[in-house]
């Protein structure tokens, strides 16, 4: 069922629900690359700085789409449950980890910033829906490490029965909770891959610069 025309009208509907003057010391952090699309429109509405926060999905080795966990810079998420479906063996999993740390450092590099002092503020982590939440959950912690004084995981689309974790998020808003979900493209007319240097142009925005 589409729900959503492409990743911007995703985002302006979930800036909707989250609401203009909720979050006044808000900082949006979009994760790569389409969660950051997402992120812009949020950002935009609520007049928020808009900064990427880079993680990796840890993918199974037979099915690469099956995550079985997600890293951060400073974080590393694994499912047991996930690792034990798959039959994920211990060598297997440090082998995904440093080939996905590899590409994870060069996005750290590409668009994370560190400036941003956390400290006491409000974090709200974006992305373009959770599937297995590994990624969010991840994103979610790596700010928490970075002692944002409350983190908040918002999309515009999950599976109705999915829960955050709460030693790693404050709160969770999802514009759309679904039954029978099975992967975020599904509700999206237009799901195409999001580019790096979509990300960096989008990363630009500054509202506090007056630039749109």
């Amino acid at each position: 069922m589409v729900i959503f025309a492409d990743r911007s009208a995703a985002g302006r509907e979930l800036a909707q629900v989250l609401g203009a003057n909720s979050y006044p010391d808000a900082v949006v952090f979009g994760i790569p690359r389409g969660g950051v699309v997402v992120a812009a429109e949020v950002a935009r509405a609520l007049g928020a700085p808009l900064a990427a926060v880079v993680v990796r999905k840890l993918g199974a080795p037979s099915n690469t789409e099956f995550a079985i966990g997600a890293i951060a810079s400073g974080i590393t998420v694994v499912n047991p449950d996930a690792v034990r479906h798959a039959a994920v063996t211990a060598e297997q999993l440090a082998f995904i980890e440093d080939l996905e740390r590899v590409e994870l450092n060069r996005r750290v590099a590409v668009f994370a910033s560190d400036e941003i002092d956390l400290r006491g503020r409000t974090a709200i982590v974006v992305d373009d829906g959770v599937a297995t939440g590994a990624t969010a959950t991840a994103a979610c912690q790596e700010l928490k490490h970075r002692d944002a004084g409350r983190v908040v995981l918002a999309v515009p689309v999950a599976p109705a029965d999915w829960r955050p974790p709460h030693d790693a998020i404050d709160e969770y808003v999802c514009a759309h909770p679904e039954r029978g979900f099975w992967a975020v493209g599904q509700y999206y007319e237009d799901f195409t891959q999001t580019t790096d240097a979509e990300v960096v142009e989008l990363l630009s925005y500054n509202p506090r610069a007056g630039q749109e």
